[in-house]
């Protein structure tokens, strides 16, 4: 005999991908990445000297694995390395604690994009929607777990995502946008083409 719990568990899953359904028709659907406008954005690097950097400079020689408001790829950082893969983070804004609290989970470099060419083209955000999705609230449990507190002052709701970028003619070879809060990229798909973009380089 099915139990009450089951059938409770089993309705509420329904429910919770109902709404997870109804609140993507709302979304903003994401668009493609243009490579020439990514490699001329001008990033501003943290910590103790703000250097600005042409994006394109960052990748042109060994490729990268860009994270767009993502500290989940810390994980990849030593096969990365291995890869001779740069790994790095791009952040919209700094304002007060949140970057610190970033780099807690997050050892590489991390760059401001204040032309949030990174975000876009089309600029994508949660607001309502946010608190109706179960997702979000078990992503947001987890960073607050994990001692990650982001902040209220500034635009939070902004979703980002990943980028695995080759060097030279090789472009954009991976591109992953989160619909949700916390919706976290394929790390193997990640490890898999940074390890083929170093194999065509190598050719």
């Amino acid at each position: 005999m099915v139990s009450v719990t089951t059938v409770l568990k089993a309705v509420s899953l329904f429910v919770a991908e109902l709404i997870s359904s109804v609140t993507d028709l709302f979304q903003t659907k994401p668009a493609w990445a243009n490579l020439e406008v990514l490699e001329d954005t001008e990033l501003k690097s943290t910590g103790g000297i703000h250097e600005r950097h042409r994006a394109k400079s960052l990748w042109e020689k060994t490729g990268a694995v860009v994270m767009v408001e993502a500290a989940e790829l810390s994980s990849l950082k030593s096969q990365l390395q291995d890869l001779e893969v740069t790994l790095f983070a791009v952040v919209k804004e700094n304002i007060g604690k949140e970057l610190d609290c970033f780099k807690k989970s997050f050892t590489g470099k991390v760059y401001v994009d204040l032309q949030r060419n990174f975000y876009g083209p089309q600029q994508r955000s949660m607001f309502l929607s946010m608190f109706l999705r179960v997702g979000v609230w078990m992503n947001i449990w987890r960073a607050y777990r994990r001692g990650f507190r982001g902040n209220i002052r500034g635009e939070g709701h902004i979703l980002g995502g990943v980028f695995v970028i080759g060097p030279g003619d090789q472009g954009i070879l991976l591109e992953h946008r989160e619909k949700e809060f916390g919706d976290k990229v394929n790390l193997l798909a990640v490890l898999t083409t940074a390890r083929k973009m170093q194999d065509d380089l190598a050719r």
